[in-house]
């Protein structure tokens, strides 16, 4: 991989781990889904002047149509579970459920396009769900916690990364070639579609506070609009399967952003888990074993 590409794919790991923090503390005052309709919203006011300056409105009326699909599919959706997720989980936690995402990619692209599957990437897959069990476990054991709460968060977390995970095929084979911020773009705008009716119905009835309003707003332009400038040109760049490990390093940037921010704290079960997900991700995508397909 490219030396650029290796850069590009830690500073988006970065901001992605940022985005569970700013959900995390933006959340309970405007709620799910106001607040993924202003991480979307405003991400594409924030795009569509530099699509109209860069000259690449025809890109998008071109692929108008998928773009808006990938916005619902891979923002709408997977947004609102992952928030719906972090009433109850922490920053750290949801970002390591976050990591399967790869493996995710591996089953979508198994069951929908018949890419093999290879006995270690199986073997990968198998470490990876186990490793995802021991986190649930070690979760559900703490003592008065609502357990019913915490599984469905935990669901909502690893449902997000099978919405991702078609997202990214459906991208590479739908819109191949299409110019980033065209797709980017309409993404943002295809979510902010699906979601202004459920906003203006749940919009929260007290004003959110001024940081509320900061994490939304940081939420919305550096981890939307400019992560999935740098998300689509990796997907056109290196290929969807390894565009997505990008969730191999974004557990670390969770955990850090969580403790710092937040003092969140991670657990040695929690810790494990995590190794465990992310070995299991390394065979599942072949980084481990340095067989990754170049344009997987």
């Amino acid at each position: 991989m490219p030396l650029r590409d290796i850069l590009i794919l830690l500073f988006l790991a970065a901001l992605w781990g940022g985005s569970f923090l700013f959900m995390r503390v933006a959340v309970p005052e405007f709620g799910v889904m106001a607040l993924i309709f202003l991480r979307v919203g405003i991400a594409a006011l924030i795009l569509l002047p530099l699509l109209l300056i860069k000259k690449q409105t025809q890109a998008l009326r071109d692929n108008l149509i998928p773009a808006l699909a990938v916005g619902v599919i891979n923002s709408a959706i997977p947004f609102c579970l992952i928030a719906y997720s972090l009433h109850t989980l922490s920053t750290g936690f949801a970002s390591i459920l976050n990591a399967t995402t790869p493996i995710a990619t591996a089953i979508v692209g198994l069951l929908w396009i018949g890419e093999r599957l290879s006995p270690l990437k199986a073997l990968g897959m198998g470490i990876g769900i186990a490793g995802v069990v021991i986190l649930a476990w070690d979760k559900l054991a703490i003592p008065s916690q609502n357990n019913t709460a915490v599984m469905l968060a935990i669901a909502a977390g690893v449902l997000a990364t099978f919405f991702y995970a078609w997202s990214a095929i459906y991208t590479k084979r739908r819109l191949q070639g299409v110019n980033p911020l065209a797709l980017a773009t309409g993404s943002q705008l295809g979510g902010s579609i699906v979601l202004l009716p459920l906003a203006w119905v749940y919009w929260p009835s007290s004003s959110p506070s001024i940081e509320a309003w900061g994490s939304a707003i940081a939420l919305a332009a550096f981890c939307s609009a400019l992560a999935y400038l740098l998300f689509f040109r990796l997907i056109e760049s290196i290929g969807p399967t390894r565009a997505t490990m990008v969730t191999f390093i974004v557990p670390v940037f969770g955990m850090f952003w969580g403790g710092l921010i937040l003092a969140e704290q991670a657990s040695t079960m929690m810790l494990l888990a995590c190794g465990i997900i992310l070995a299991g991700t390394g065979l599942a995508t072949g980084v481990l074993t340095g067989k990754t397909a170049a344009k997987a």
